[in-house]
């Protein structure tokens, strides 16, 4: 079973006159010595080293306290979520599953073996606890793949104490450096022993110039809802909050800008992904509207006074949204653990390697984005203006409804365009965005009142009170109604932010 844990930590270039006097430090009232203790690491990648270009680390380590296979994530500079299973001879599957939406079907191998000779302190507070353990560690690199080259240096690593401030590195820095000690150039043992052990070379970067034409901007936009789909899939499988949500609206950005510019990008190529993405962003939404729905309806029963909530409404409301959910989880990673999943990303691949450009994707950005974004547009406000000329009830109900879709679409067009057109694009998303949220509210409210519908039936059939089901039917109702007034007026600056 793998289990996680946030490591901040700093490194510092460091010649054999050991490590510097840190009593100094503001709070360390002890330095403790630890001992010396011999680390020997082998770390995983891929022939063509795509953990290394994601800065992401695989690695089977014996020797220490925490021997065992670590995969590390980048957070930030200095920040990483690494991620721990029992020692095995082989790449654990929790592990592995991981690093698929990068890996693909390629294998992972040994590409480097690290032997460090670690001297260890630790820095302590006055009432003993751990406040960051510092470490002097000569290291031994060796390539296990291509021509094998070695290599060799000595660095100091300074790892945060679990839930340590990180303001406290920033203190043995300062020491640091007045005792002549420099923070690293490579950003971790691995990097550095990739460029300085050749073999393969160092770690792939795609270089991505800056984009000139329409295709280049409407390509980097997809290359980016790319790389978030990629980067996600881990959070996905962790169930980090919010992940799944996150993964979805770079699916919809995707299939979205396949669809306004489709003057830019072939067509042919791109609605066979389009329908992909479809798929995948329902399959993710399996399960994630039901408990968003349900989490609603809880919020507001609990704004409720007590009086007013009558029978078991909570334990209904419970059970209801686990039988209408269902293992929405399990079902996720089966979707990301299947062949179709891997399929898409590799078709996004190509089409971003071969892009099916057409005649418009040559032409300057301030003639061609502005066309998409104003169709956008266009379709936004028939379904705007249908809907505020047609009487409350199903049918508004409904024209609000696919309003709101479009006006993701829109939205996502521009954002697409913003970084060729600058401001007036960049305030036409703040525009999109809001009109979307007010939309999106009245949505809710009418499938809060469908859910409301059913579960005072089931509440009725079973003899119970559904008093408090008709009063929140009437609370969605009347928010219904509210976002029904308001709705012209910010239609009106809407037209107006969009000079119309």
């Amino acid at each position: 079973m793998a289990d996680t844990k946030r490591e901040i930590e700093r490194k510092y270039e460091s010649d054999d006159s050991g490590l510097p006097d840190l009593t100094g430090v503001a709070g360390v009232a002890a330095v403790l010595d630890q001992g010396v203790t011999d680390l020997d690491a082998t770390y995983y990648d891929t022939a063509d080293e795509r953990l290394a270009a994601s800065s992401i680390t695989l690695r089977r380590r014996t020797g220490g306290t925490d021997a065992g296979w670590h995969l590390k994530f980048p957070v930030a500079s200095g920040v990483r979520d690494e991620i721990h299973a029992p020692l095995s001879d082989k790449v654990p599957s929790t592990l592995g599953a991981l690093v698929r939406s990068r890996v693909r079907d390629e294998e992972l191998a040994p590409v480097v073996r690290l032997r460090s000779t670690r001297d260890i302190r630790h820095l302590v507070d006055v009432d003993g606890h751990l406040l960051a353990e510092v470490s002097l560690d000569a290291v031994r690199a060796e390539r296990l793949t291509g021509a094998g080259g070695k290599a060799e240096w000595t660095e100091i690593e300074v790892e945060l104490a679990d839930g340590g401030d990180p303001a406290f590195l920033d203190k043995v820095e300062k020491r640091l450096r007045k005792a002549g000690v420099r923070p690293a150039e490579s950003p971790s043992k691995l990097a550095r022993a990739l460029a300085e052990t050749g073999g393969n070379g160092q770690p792939r970067k795609q270089d991505r110039a800056e984009p000139v034409t329409a295709g280049d901007h409407v390509l980097a936009y997809v290359r980016a809802q790319r790389d978030a789909i990629v980067e996600l899939d881990p959070a996905v499988r962790r169930d980090v909050e919010d992940s799944v949500h996150r993964m979805r609206v770079a699916t919809r950005r995707m299939r979205s800008t396949f669809t306004s510019y489709r003057n830019v990008l072939d067509r042919a190529v791109t609605d066979p992904i389009g329908a992909e993405l479809k798929w995948l962003a329902g399959e993710l939404g399996a399960g994630r509207d039901q408990e968003v729905l349900a989490e609603r309806i809880s919020a507001a029963v609990e704004e409720l006074p007590p009086a007013l909530v009558t029978g078991p409404v909570r334990d209904r409301l419970r059970a209801w949204s686990k039988e209408r959910g269902g293992d929405s989880r399990r079902q996720i990673i089966d979707v990301l653990n299947g062949p179709r999943y891997l399929a898409l990303l590799t078709s996004v691949d190509a089409l971003l390697a071969d892009p099916p450009l057409r005649r418009a994707a040559a032409g300057k950005p301030s003639k061609v984005l502005p066309k998409a974004v104003g169709k956008a547009y266009d379709v936004l406000a028939g379904l705007v203006e249908q809907a505020l000329d047609t009487p409350p009830g199903h049918d508004r109900d409904m024209a609000i409804h696919e309003a709101r879709k479009k006006a993701k679409r829109a939205r996502y067009a521009a954002e697409a365009a913003a970084p060729a057109l600058g401001k007036p694009a960049s305030k036409l998303v703040s525009s999109f965005k809001d009109l979307q949220t007010l939309l999106g509210e009245h949505q809710d409210s009418v499938m809060s009142r469908e859910a409301l519908r059913e579960l005072a039936g089931q509440a009725h059939a079973a003899g119970e009170n559904a008093f408090t089901y008709g009063l929140l039917y009437g609370r969605q109702e009347q928010r219904a109604a509210e976002v029904e007034q308001e709705l012209p007026g910010v239609w009106k600056a809407m037209k107006a932010s969009a000079g119309i």
